[in-house]
């Protein structure tokens, strides 16, 4: 605490990030990172940006940029908006749509942002507990609130929501905008982008960081009603008005006419995410089933803390929470095949040393 601190900054929690901690024997699993480098064409795309376009400001609109993403998600650019990762995205949409209303509603194990957020904008939140078996109870949420927000697939749980069922709460909450996160949706969930002509409160939420292969470059999109990314567009330019730089602009369209990597890319990482949910449940893990570039693994004697601090003393990082919902819980990034080869070697070890 400091004297030069306003009130908001001494009472804040922030957001905690997973440790990058970097060498040539780190097995990093623990941010979700697409372990494949990026497609030739962004890396071209990067190289041809000129140096006349990294002297002068980027298109603070993204224009071509949400041309490419209207266009392979069959919708109009007036209907997409562009941000510095998806972070910042719901960032500037809980601004836009929720500060100032009634309690917001995002399940109560969640993407740990979301309380971040309510925190740092005076939202206040209203958590809802997760079934048993980890799954978001859809019906429980709407009715008296001032918006809803979830991943789907949920985070840190990897547990998807069927569209259906997105589409049946969208049916049942028509005045309060519903915000779903589908950062992980590439790997397996069902996006809802599709909906947003029929459901004018609807915000789709991406990112280039997991299915793209581009995290270090942290680009994000949204796609709504034009009136909502009007709204995005607004907050954003009383805030930053050139967020995303140019060489993003340009590694961001080149990735979208990738298509052919981008398919190979993902069918790697659900195959090895499969492989790896099998070995783990043959040795008395408990895994939820995954529909992102994770898995939610509960080892045998539920000690996830000391099976976290063996492997960090393995050069093995994954995402421990100790907290008493999530202290019987590990959060495992799916890797290369070699990388998760060393996962299980490593578990196979502590095991026999029992």
């Amino acid at each position: 605490m400091t004297q030069y601190w306003t009130d908001l900054v001494n009472r804040l929690t922030p957001y905690t990030p997973g440790e990058q901690r970097s060498g040539s024997d780190v097995v990093k699993l623990n941010t979700n990172e697409n372990p494949y480098p990026p497609s030739e064409l962004v890396l071209q795309a990067i190289a041809d940006v000129s140096p006349d376009s990294l002297r002068r400001y980027p298109d603070p609109q993204s224009s071509e940029l949400r041309k490419t993403l209207a266009g392979y998600h069959n919708v109009t650019a007036d209907q997409v908006f562009v941000g510095n990762g998806s972070d910042e995205i719901l960032a500037l949409a809980f601004m836009a749509f929720f500060k100032g209303k009634a309690p917001l509603q995002f399940p109560e194990i969640s993407y740990s942002f979301y309380p971040v957020y309510c925190d740092l904008l005076n939202i206040t939140p209203h958590m809802i507990p997760l079934n048993s078996d980890f799954t978001l109870p859809l019906t429980q949420l709407g009715g008296k609130c001032g918006g809803i927000v979830f991943p789907n697939p949920n985070a840190p749980t990897a547990i998807a929501v069927n569209k259906s069922d997105i589409e049946k709460l969208l049916q049942n909450n028509t005045s309060t905008v519903v915000l779903i996160d589908e950062a992980y949706a590439d790997f397996g969930a069902e996006s809802v982008i599709d909906l947003i002509d029929r459901y004018p409160n609807l915000v789709v939420s991406r990112t280039y960081s997991k299915g793209r292969s581009m995290a270090g470059l942290r680009l994000g999109a949204a796609f709504a009603s034009a009136e909502l990314i009007e709204g995005l567009r607004r907050v954003k330019d009383s805030f930053n008005s050139y967020p995303v730089d140019a060489v993003a602009q340009a590694a961001g369209i080149a990735s979208m006419g990738d298509e052919t990597y981008y398919r190979e890319t993902i069918k790697k990482i659900i195959a090895t995410r499969e492989h790896t949910t099998e070995l783990l449940k043959a040795q008395g893990y408990r895994v939820l089933p995954s529909a992102a570039n994770f898995i939610f693994v509960s080892p045998p004697d539920r000690d996830a803390a000391r099976l976290f601090a063996e492997l960090n003393k393995e050069d093995i990082l994954v995402r421990y929470w100790n907290n008493d919902q999530l202290k019987h819980w590990l959060r495992i990034t799916i890797g290369t095949d070699s990388e998760m080869k060393q996962l299980m070697a490593v578990l196979n070890k502590l095991h026999s040393h029992g």
